[in-house]
């Protein structure tokens, strides 16, 4: 029931707060020739962070000519992968759900659908593993590549030291942040979920069965042993009559069995 709840919600907001991303810094320039300064300098950038691709321009100082520069790094591959996982994950724990209530027969047939269920949350779990790893590496070089100060560094105009280069505004990264948190939860989710799923499928059902079977082996192997055996009964040593019962004649106890007396009386 867990699954069925939270697994579409964890992943909406995984792929909402990531790919929903649209940020941006601002940056100051003085010269020292007041009239060549820009004192805002706005530089926005949004999912999927092809940060190479964002140009903007910026004051020399030297003169009116400006120049023209572009953030540093290209972060889509890991942004999109978590993503795709995020909406593929979405529609798979729609579906599951689907089946869970309306299907539930067609489910259990044939054991075929506990154990695709089984394979694809064994599969979601792993690449939700890897792509929220892969999403918070490249999320740490997106802070570094948009950092203003690093920004900076990248204007002409900044490596005099008579003009004045200030970062006024610095990107918003909780929802980025927000993105990570809510892709290791949904490890956390589709891997706990694993043995839920496990135990729908025949596997645990036929090791279920072997036990009590293996158990049942082992009590009949004891009942057949020797402890069950009848010790005194008729084949016993105690018990076999004509031993200490039959009194022979003259009164004497037959101690030599059934042909004592008759070969005692001949000899008489």
């Amino acid at each position: 029931m867990c699954m069925v709840i939270f697994a579409p919600l964890f992943a909406i907001f995984a792929f909402a707060t990531c790919g929903g991303y649209s940020g941006g810094l601002r940056l100051s320039v003085d010269c020292a020739n007041k009239s060549e300064s820009d004192l805002s300098i706005d530089i926005a950038f949004a999912y999927p962070f092809r940060l190479h691709q964002v140009n903007f321009d910026a004051p020399t100082c030297e003169g009116k000519r400006r120049e023209k520069l572009s953030l540093i790094g290209d972060f889509s591959s890991s942004a999109e992968f978590f993503v795709t996982i995020a909406v593929f994950a979405f529609l798979y724990s729609l579906a599951a759900t689907v089946v869970y209530i309306f299907f539930q027969n067609k489910y259990r047939e044939n054991n075929r659908g506990p154990l695709i269920d089984f394979i694809v949350t064994v599969v979601f779990s792993f690449l939700w593993l890897v792509s929220s790893s892969a999403w918070a590496k490249g999320l740490s070089d997106v802070k570094i590549a948009t950092d203003p100060d690093e920004v900076l560094l990248l204007m002409s105009a900044c490596k005099q030291q008579s003009n004045k280069c200030l970062p006024v505004r610095s990107p918003v990264m909780s929802s980025l942040n927000t993105s990570v948190v809510f892709g290791f939860l949904n490890f956390i989710l589709w891997a706990g979920n694993i043995w839920f799923v496990f135990k729908e499928t025949g596997w645990h059902s036929s090791g279920q069965r072997h036990a009590p079977d293996t158990m049942e082996k082992q009590s009949s192997s004891y009942n057949q042993g020797g402890y069950n055996q009848d010790s005194y009964g008729p084949a016993g040593g105690y018990n076999q009559p004509g031993s200490y019962g039959q009194v022979g004649e003259y009164g004497q106890s037959q101690s030599y069995g059934q042909s004592g007396p008759t070969s005692f009386a001949n000899q008489i």
